[in-house]
């Protein structure tokens, strides 16, 4: 019998990618949906954190559940408003799946959620693992909540695993797309000072270590989800001019300037998280893409031209 594996946030950028590559794999896919269409692609069971409402039939249906939903980051300005919904959408899903788990009769055999680096804040050139001091800034607090959170599903007896995402490359969505547009309209620049490092990693690596997390039952607690390579933003912006063949004529973005169009969301590309890969490393995972060029490159038949 194949693997049933229920996601949550399976219409994400993420989510679409992991959920093709599992039925390729010869799994099971399900999503979780506040507005479940009966055109998708997917079974798909109703959810809805505000109204603390899951279809049970969700939990019986699951052998392992990916939890990949939050409000993204990056969407929108960070309001007041707006940051209580980027906590809450983590904080308050995944207690609901462990208040579920915790009164359904059910065989899931392990949990796998998502946190960030954001959990590091700014660590400027400073290499740290998953055992580094988080920081004390929204993000690093959001990361906190979410990870314990997620956390308390262990308690219930699950095998829980907790990626720490880097800047997850793609085409169909996230940084990239955002990063490449000025570049393409050969305006691309450093961002601050260019020195603030980021931790990166492929799509499809993304993907594989949630998959990995399924099938490797020696997999327990959190890992740093990032290629071996951090660059500099200098670095960043230099190697997508380059697979773009687009020059980088402009000087760096001030960072006075970031400040006053982002605000407080300035953080996420200024801040430096030079982050390890090694414990992840040790698992035996083998990175398909461990450099940036390579990483760039896979993407540039597709959308970046």
């Amino acid at each position: 019998m194949p693997q049933k594996i229920l996601i949550t946030g399976g219409s994400g950028m993420i989510g679409t990618r992991l959920s093709e590559m599992l039925i390729d794999q010869g799994y099971e896919v399900a999503h979780l949906s506040r507005n479940p269409s009966k055109f998708s692609k997917y079974k798909t069971f109703r959810w809805n954190v505000k109204e603390g409402y899951i279809d049970e039939n969700a939990i019986t249906y699951a052998d392992y559940i990916i939890h990949l939903a939050g409000a993204g980051v990056a969407d929108q300005k960070w309001t007041e408003e707006y940051k209580r919904e980027i906590m809450s959408s983590r904080v308050d899903s995944a207690r609901l799946l462990y208040n579920c788990l915790q009164k359904s009769e059910h065989h899931v055999k392990g949990f796998t959620a998502v946190s960030g680096i954001g959990i590091y804040g700014d660590s400027g050139d400073q290499l740290v693992s998953e055992e580094s001091i988080p920081a004390d800034d929204f993000l690093a607090e959001v990361c906190k909540a979410w990870e314990a959170s997620s956390w308390q599903i262990k308690d219930l007896g699950l095998r829980t695993v907790i990626f720490r995402l880097g800047v997850v490359l793609s085409t169909e969505g996230g940084a990239l797309p955002q990063l490449a547009r000025p570049v393409k309209m050969m305006a691309g620049a450093p961002l601050g000072s260019g020195k603030q490092y980021m931790s990166w990693i492929h799509i499809e690596d993304a993907c594989r270590l949630l998959i990995k997390a399924i099938e490797d039952t020696s997999l327990e607690g959190v890992y740093n989800a990032v290629a071996p390579h951090p660059v500099t933003n200098k670095e960043f912006t230099k190697e997508l001019a380059e697979v773009m063949h687009k020059p980088l004529v402009l000087p760096k973005v001030p960072e006075f300037a970031l400040n006053l169009v982002l605000g407080q969301k300035s953080g996420v590309v200024l801040d430096s998280q030079r982050v390890s890969a090694n414990k992840i490393l040790q698992t035996g995972f083998t990175f398909e893409y461990n450099y940036l060029d390579e990483a760039l490159e896979s993407f540039y038949d597709k959308k970046l031209k």
